[in-house]
């Protein structure tokens, strides 16, 4: 490589840097960081600070893979990736801080399964007479096989 060859290398290594230096800064502006982050055991949850002075916290057996975790493996929870996840090494864990800010406590297929989990189990003063009064009448009607086209 030529001398000129050499500072033009250069010169766009220093280009790049800075227009990667810009890219960062702006990342770090608008997307939510964590700064630190604790579990407490009283409560159960784990408790985020982030880098605009907020708080959040979770309830960590939520989370998917966590829910018979010990809490001495809670406990181990560190902040990774610039603020971006946090991670837990003795449960093979890592949740994208975002993404726990957007309720999102694990993979889609485990989200819609628990969902449909606790649906089961709501309890309303109507739904336990609507129970009442079926159990009354013989259990729960059948469903329909008649299909009405008019």
């Amino acid at each position: 490589m030529t001398r000129a060859a050499d500072i033009g290398a250069s010169r766009l290594a220093d280009a790049e840097l800075a227009a990667a230096r810009r890219r960062g800064a702006a990342a770090d502006a608008a997307e939510p960081r964590a700064a630190a982050a604790r579990y407490d055991r009283g409560s159960g949850r784990v408790i985020v600070d982030l880098t605009n002075g907020c708080v959040f916290a979770f309830p960590a057996r939520a989370l998917q893979g966590l829910a018979d975790a010990a809490d001495a493996d809670l406990a181990a929870v560190e902040v990774i990736g610039a603020g971006l996840g946090l991670h837990w090494e003795p449960l093979d864990a890592d949740f994208t801080v975002p993404g726990l800010l957007m309720g999102l406590f694990g993979t889609r297929a485990w989200m819609a399964r628990e969902q449909a989990r606790h649906a089961g189990s709501a309890t309303s003063p109507a739904k336990a007479a609507a129970a009442r009064e079926n159990g009354r009448k013989g259990g729960r009607p059948r469903g329909s096989t008649r299909i009405d086209l008019a």
